[in-house]
């Protein structure tokens, strides 16, 4: 089973408008309003995908109410804790040159109390688990090292964890020896203050991460592609050309496929498709962290994988 770790879920209202205009009053042409957090995106894909997965973290009064009645709609299987604070909601602006405007609230205060009942829900998730996926930020209150505190304990028991985070909660949790992670060329570069600007670039910063323990490593580059180092060997990941719809969400997409291959058993380079498949795939949606089943098997076929 897939657990996946979404620690500050939130509501995510997406607003279609003709322009953003500071101090005018604006009217929306359509507003969406749908679960939202980088792990419930990755949870999604993965039902979607019809692996068996668990979606657990922290949701709290109405807006959580929201979002457990949403992904059971969606038929994403969850157990969460239930907070006294509200859980977020988050807004985007979509006008109508394409560009995305997003305003993150930063989620509730989770008690000591509530944090410890998480901790005991997790290890005991954990045991049912074979791959773990925490991604995104975590509610004002909570350690930066909790994530490392996550890795560790599900390192004692075997289990492959997928750490996709930012900032200082990557820094922190790369500590604990994830499995993977996938940092993109500006999170790299603000985690080590060096630049990436070439293939090679990329490869001395897998190297560094694999030095310390961390297994799989993939560097995404964009419209570039991504840079992929697993088991001393490195590989170049060419996306599929589509018509990009909206690309928020494609790396949590991304991280389910890894997630995915990585249940069942493909090999590195199977794994990679898949990842770079599911990714693409959501970028031509228009709901964020959703994909089509089909469209990714089209686009499986599509993706280039070269060994370098």
């Amino acid at each position: 089973m897939i657990l996946v770790i979404n620690l500050n879920a939130s509501i995510d209202k997406r607003y279609e408008i003709k322009d953003i205009e500071k101090g005018q009053v604006m009217r929306a042409r359509t507003v969406e309003n749908t679960p939202g957090g980088k792990g419930l995106h990755v949870a999604n894909v993965a039902t979607i995908l019809k692996e068996n997965c668990i979606a657990t973290g922290f949701l709290g009064g109405k807006s959580g109410e929201f979002i457990q009645e949403k992904l059971q709609d969606y038929g994403v299987k969850q157990d969460f804790v239930k907070i006294n604070g509200e859980t977020r909601e988050c807004l985007a602006f979509i006008t109508d040159d394409l560009v995305q405007t997003e305003i993150l609230e930063p989620g509730p205060e989770v008690s000591i109390e509530e944090q410890q009942e998480f901790l005991e829900k997790y290890e005991s998730l954990l045991s049912l688990s074979s791959v773990v996926v925490a991604s995104g930020s975590v509610p004002r209150n909570i350690p930066v090292d909790f994530y490392k505190k996550l890795i560790e304990m599900a390192n004692s028991q075997g289990k492959k964890f997928l750490l996709d985070s930012s900032g200082e909660l990557l820094r922190e949790g790369v500590k604990g020896m994830p499995y993977f992670i996938k940092p993109n060329r500006d999170e790299i570069e603000v985690l080590t203050g060096r630049k990436i600007t070439c293939v090679e670039d990329a490869i001395r910063e897998i190297k560094e991460f694999q030095k310390s323990g961390i297994k799989f490593v993939a560097i995404s580059l964009g419209e570039e592609g991504s840079i992929a180092g697993y088991e001393g060997k490195f590989y170049k990941v060419t996306f599929p050309q589509v018509q990009v719809v909206n690309t928020v969400g494609s790396g949590d997409s991304y991280v389910a496929g890894i997630a995915v291959a990585l249940e069942r058993g493909y090999g590195i380079k199977e794994i990679l498709q898949l990842a770079s498949a599911c990714g693409t795939a959501n970028a031509i949606e228009k709901e964020t962290g959703c994909v089509k089943e089909n469209v990714v098997n089209e686009l499986l076929e599509k993706v280039v994988v070269e060994e370098i």
